[in-house]
């Protein structure tokens, strides 16, 4: 089983930056797909972005695409997400997921394991 923590999180303005980290522990983190996810207020919670095993592929939602970059760093076993040009709408709490599976990276019920959730604000 493994164990996600998510930091980074914070209050920011719109425009600004931020890259929130995901750490892994109890098993690395190679042999798992990762995700970000994000839920606001009165909200679904929504798929945000995802990484594959190695790498060499990456997911985003339209929301993000182009302004959000996942990665990861099986050897520090963790995964980014740089956020970049934030909006007040990207306003959420932040969860960091890993799927045992290969297909289907942008579904929920994809994920095995969640992290607590890092608190993300964007001031206009």
């Amino acid at each position: 089983q493994v164990q996600l923590v998510e930091t980074g999180g914070g209050l920011v303005q719109a425009g600004d930056s931020l890259r929130l980290s995901c750490a892994a522990s109890g098993r690395t983190i190679s042999t798992y797909s990762m995700g970000w996810f994000r839920q606001a207020p009165g909200r679904e919670r929504e798929f945000v972005a995802a990484i594959n095993r190695l790498g060499g592929s990456t997911y985003y939602a339209d929301s993000v695409k182009g302004r959000f970059t996942i990665s990861r760093d099986n050897a520090k076993n963790t995964v980014y997400l740089q956020m970049n040009s934030l909006k007040p709408e990207d306003t959420a709490v932040y969860y960091c997921a890993a799927s045992q599976r290969t297909v289907a990276p942008m579904l929920r019920e994809s994920y095995a394991y969640w992290g607590q959730g890092t608190q993300v604000t964007v001031s206009s």
